[in-house]
Parts: C-alpha cells; sequence; structure tokens
C-alpha cells in the first residue's frame, strides 16, 4: 500500500492564513495567475487580512511565491 499523500489533497487541507482558513491551493492559484508579491497574493486571496495581519502567512506566502520563481512546484 502506498503511504504517499497526494500533493494536492496536502494543497487543500493545509491552511495558510490560519486567519481567514485560506488553503495551499487558493495562494498557489494566486501565484500562477500573476500575483507575484505577498501584496498581491493578499489582495487576490484575502489573506493577511485576519486577526494577525499576516503575521502568521506572510512568510509562509513569500515562500510559496520564491518556489513558483524557481520551479520547485508548478
Amino acid at each position: 500500500m502506498d503511504n504517499e499523500i497526494d500533493p494536492r489533497i496536502m494543497d487543500n487541507i493545509t491552511k495558510v492564513c490560519i486567519c481567514k482558513a485560506i488553503p495551499r491551493t487558493k495562494i498557489k492559484d494566486a501565484i500562477r495567475k500573476g500575483a507575484d508579491s505577498v501584496m498581491k497574493v493578499n489582495e487576490a486571496t484575502g489573506s493577511g487580512q485576519g486577526e494577525c495581519r499576516g503575521r502568521r502567512c506572510g512568510l509562509k506566502i513569500k515562500g510559496l511565491i520564491d518556489g513558483y520563481k524557481s520551479g520547485d512546484w508548478v
């Protein structure tokens, strides 16, 4: 039996912005559509507008943007 979990499933259940419960899928979609900064991702998804004002998710979003630019994920 294969114990590997499909990365798409993990993207759907992993919350990048905990305050607004925004999954990694939504963040990645915004990046694919051209959001190339944390501010643009926040505008496209509503992330960074919760209780913490992006203190928890800002670096995670930046990491996803950098990963996309370097080709680590598509």
